[in-house]
């Protein structure tokens, strides 16, 4: 079995988590309505995820196989290569983004049961289910929160 490395994201990592993110939502996520362009998305992550979130990527020789996007107290993405899922990747990115959080927020889609059974697993806690009128995809999602002193 392959491994893999986490780092701290730099501006150069840019297109390549906008591409990761895209092909994660459309291969794990097909319900979902497609809104934007590939160079929408990567305005997007340019002009408002880059500049104000800690952003930390898995590698496995060089090639990005998952990231996580915190800010604040709030869990904005974490994304893992299909081909990567149940190998521990997405739990040492959410490791990594929880190391010096207090409280961790996320929303996840309803229809994501894989994400919701992941999260649940590792001490998120269900806070509200929406008729998704508050997200762009319009889609109805879950808010999830994780505390240190209820998780340990």
């Amino acid at each position: 079995m392959s491994s893999f490395v986490l780092r701290h994201a730099s501006s150069d990592d840019m297109k390549a988590v906008a591409q990761l993110h895209r092909h994660v939502r459309r291969t794990c996520l097909p319900y979902l309505p497609e809104l934007h362009t590939p160079q929408e998305d990567l305005a997007f992550f340019e002009g408002h995820v880059f500049p104000s979130s800690t952003i930390r990527l898995a590698e496995n020789e060089g090639r990005l196989i998952g990231f996580a996007v915190s800010k604040q107290d709030w869990l904005d993405h974490l994304y893992v290569d299909p081909t990567w899922h149940g190998r521990g990747v997405g739990l040492a990115l959410l490791t990594a983004a929880r190391q010096d959080a207090q409280e961790l927020n996320l929303w996840t889609f309803q229809a994501n049961l894989q994400a919701r059974r992941f999260y649940e697993s590792y001490g998120f806690r269900l806070v509200e289910l929406t008729d998704g009128s508050g997200n762009e995809e319009r889609t109805p999602d879950a808010h999830y929160q994780w505390t240190r002193h209820q998780a340990g």
